[in-house]
């Protein structure tokens, strides 16, 4: 299954993904029309985004795709750089708060580290526009390219990862320990599904993935200890 046919699939069960601005009920219909033009922005860039990547896509695409004209993309952004923040910082968003009521009662690692898994497949499953746009992010960073814009919500969003895995932990590890664990576990999901989505010919890349979480698990609880028994050695 190629890549565009994925995304075709899973195109019409996106709804859950896209942006949500909604108005209030007391908003004007000057007011209304701002919220659904930023909102056919923030969707058409989200698609081209997962298209064509960060550097390739330009604004004239994202404003073709949301059938505004070019001066109404000047009307809400500076940048392209403004509105990939503003996309991957609500996508990190939302993801830290279903981690964090996925996993607020867990006091165990390995089965922190399992409903941490849960919480990615869950989050990403017919969401795979959101997932490309949180590969690229990383990819950016680890890159080392200039990503100000799109460092702090990841940041974040590791260090969401690294307090739920401190507080299962007896032993509490250093900060670059807990941010190596924390690499490790937004590097399972990425790579996974970046690579199964390529070579898989399964039309459900989620449901192998759910089949593989014991192993990942397993992997990762191994490389958290293993970390933390180097770094006393160090």
């Amino acid at each position: 299954m190629t890549i565009m046919s994925r995304m075709n699939r899973m195109s019409g069960d996106e709804t859950a993904g896209q942006v949500s601005l909604q108005s209030g009920d007391g908003s004007s219909r000057t007011e209304r029309k701002t919220v659904a033009t930023r909102r056919k922005l923030l969707e058409a860039a989200r698609s081209v985004f997962s298209e064509k990547g960060f550097d390739l896509a330009r604004i004239d695409d994202i404003t073709e795709r949301a059938d505004v004209g070019k001066g109404t993309f000047y009307n809400y952004y500076t940048t392209k750089e403004e509105i990939i923040q503003e996309l991957v910082a609500k996508l990190l968003k939302d993801l830290i708060k279903n981690l964090k009521e996925d996993c607020k009662t867990i006091t165990d690692l390995t089965e922190l580290l399992d409903s941490i898994m849960a919480t990615h497949i869950k989050f990403f499953s017919n969401r795979w526009e959101d997932f490309v746009l949180f590969f690229q992010g990383r990819t950016n960073l680890t890159l080392e390219r200039d990503n100000a814009a799109i460092e702090k919500p990841f940041v974040n969003y590791l260090g969401q990862i690294e307090r739920m895995i401190k507080t299962v932990l007896h032993q509490k590890p250093s900060q670059n320990v807990l941010r190596r664990i924390a690499c490790a576990v937004a590097g399972f999901v990425s790579g996974y599904y970046s690579f199964a989505v390529i070579a898989s010919e399964e039309d459900d890349v989620d449901a192998v993935f759910r089949s593989l979480r014991g192993a990942m698990v397993a992997s990762l609880e191994r490389f958290t200890k293993e970390a933390i028994t180097s770094a006393k050695k160090e």
